[in-house]
């Protein structure tokens, strides 16, 4: 008996331990791939330090939906990929705007699994090939495609990025996310599209967001989907949504506003968790 239970121990930490120089590999490989932009751009440094964070939180919630280790290992690895077009973008336009650049998605998508086959750096295998292309290309979408709305690496990754990216819009300056002044955004008003996507507790299109606060709604608005009970009992423990509500605006129009905005994200929370509880056993 005890000669098994060694057998069991020794092939439990080994395999453990093989899941780990995998992941060193693949940070060190990330690490490489991210030396050759300039560290002291804050947007590069913003960036590294979010993809970590995306690759834990998805590992988090994949470990909360009872997948094989091989399926939470690999949602571990669409979070270190995912903003690989992110790093391109910065240094070729300067913002984070996909509407007046680039799709830092599909952009990471072709970095990755171009013709110069970058994947293979990060990963020797090709079987996931096409579940973490998929992930990283629809990311940031407005919707999945039909075909992928059930896809549990899309849907894991889109959550991890959404509550990643409250984190960051309260702990980095807005003006150099949205590469806007400080009286642009403390003074200008939420536009009527948008606006309309709140009352409608949905998320925010790109070309939507016309004003600099519209990011700021917008990004509040990625909480009306997500996907896992795990990614909503993650987003009340951050405390991160509350203090966006409590945007403080110089307009008394956004100030009324967010009031709204307020009453909309508490009715939500409060109807939806009502709702949700005979769809996901939350």
């Amino acid at each position: 008996m005890k000669k098994h239970f060694r057998r069991l121990q020794k092939a439990f930490f080994g395999h453990a331990q093989g899941r780990e120089m995998n992941r060193e590999k693949i940070r060190s490989e990330f690490q490489s791939y991210v030396s050759h932009y300039d560290p002291s751009d804050p947007k590069i440094r913003l960036k590294i330090d979010h993809t970590y964070r995306v690759a834990d939180l998805c590992e988090r919630i994949a470990g909360s939906l009872s997948l094989s280790e091989e399926m939470t290992e690999i949602s571990w690895i669409c979070g270190m990929l995912h903003d690989i077009g992110r790093f391109e973008q910065v240094q070729r336009f300067h913002t984070f705007l996909d509407a007046e650049s680039v799709d830092h998605a599909k952009l990471g998508a072709e970095i990755l699994f171009g013709e110069e086959q970058l994947i293979r750096r990060f990963l020797e295998e090709m079987k996931w090939d096409e579940q973490i292309r998929d992930a990283i290309y629809w990311h940031s979408a407005y919707q999945l495609p039909e075909n992928l709305k059930e896809d549990p690496f899309c849907r894991i990754l889109r959550d991890a990025d959404k509550l990643d990216i409250l984190r960051v819009n309260l702990e980095t300056p807005l003006e150099d996310i949205y590469n806007v002044t400080t009286k642009e955004l403390r003074t200008s008003e939420v536009t009527p599209e948008v606006m309309e996507a709140v009352k409608g507790h949905h998320t925010v299109l790109r070309s939507k967001k016309k004003s600099p606060v519209d990011h700021v709604a917008g990004h509040i608005c990625l909480t009306f989907e997500l996907a896992y009970p795990e990614s909503r009992k993650i987003l009340k423990e951050q405390g991160y949504l509350d203090r966006m509500l409590h945007f403080e605006s110089e307009n008394p129009v956004t100030r009324q506003q967010f009031e709204t905005i307020r009453e909309e994200m508490q009715r939500y929370l409060e109807t939806g968790d009502e709702r949700r509880k005979g769809t996901d056993g939350n």
